[in-house]
């Protein structure tokens, strides 16, 4: 069942969404060589608390950190480790969440580790370009699959893959709510949006084949043919003149 939230809910869950965008700008800065990915979860959850808000992912169905570092060829769900340091040409997604009030925030970028390549650059500006496609079709009047159809025909107008088995999702006072957002579709098709949806539109865009595997840990998502991975992602209401994204400060 789809949620319509209020226009003061919505406020709340901005509320989160700042606190996201704010972690995620301070990690932007901390990413350089010889970091570890437990570092820059330390620092997130300090920052999320300190700011009264609570870690949305710590403890999510058994998940054991605040953020989710996911290097190279990890899709999603990368567990931040001390063993895991950050070398020059990595690509690393950085996906948190922060609960405010009840109300969830949620949002992903994928940075570069000092120098990358042309072409991990083109991966990352494509997936960016593909969720500001995506985010300007989630509009009232407008179909589900709108949204996923500019979504996926950005990524492989490009020669890249969108991600299948993991799709973006509706948010609110629960981290994963209905509908579910795939990044591919046909359009016109799906449920008709409307004023009062919030939606965490996340492309997960894979240089290679679309398929993924879990690791061994049950949470690590890598793609099956070891190609390079982006992923991004915003929390997004739907008003009556369009959409709002909620996880970026107006500068």
């Amino acid at each position: 069942m789809v949620i319509l939230k209020s226009l003061q809910e919505i406020e709340k869950i901005h509320h989160a969404c700042l606190v996201v965008a704010d972690v995620l700008d301070d990690i932007r800065r901390m990413i350089t060589p010889g970091v570890t990915t437990l570092d820059l979860d330390e620092y997130a959850e300090q920052k999320i608390r300190a700011a009264g808000a609570k870690p949305a992912f710590k403890g999510y169905r058994g998940y054991p950190r605040t953020l989710c570092t996911s290097i190279n060829d990890q899709v999603i769900h990368g567990i931040p480790a001390k063993d895991v340091v950050l070398k020059s040409g990595d690509l690393l997604s950085i996906d948190v969440g922060a609960v405010v009030e009840g109300f969830y925030g949620d949002a992903a970028v994928t940075v570069p580790v000092g120098n990358i390549t042309a072409k991990a650059e083109r991966l990352i500006r494509v997936t960016e370009e593909a969720l500001a496609l995506g985010i300007d079709q989630a509009r009232p009047g407008n179909r589900l699959f709108d949204v996923s159809a500019a979504i996926q025909g950005h990524v492989e107008s490009h020669g890249y893959s969108v991600v299948r088995e993991f799709v973006g999702h509706g948010i609110g006072r629960s981290l994963h709510e209905d509908p579910q957002v795939p990044n591919f579709g046909v359009r016109g098709r799906g449920l008709r949006l409307q004023a009062g949806m919030v939606l965490a539109i996340e492309p997960m865009v894979n240089m290679g084949g679309s398929a993924t595997i879990v690791k061994e840990d049950n949470w690590t998502a890598v793609t099956a043919d070891g190609s390079l991975s982006a992923h991004a992602e915003h929390t997004v209401a739907i008003l009556e003149y369009g959409p709002r994204v909620l996880t970026r400060r107006m500068k």
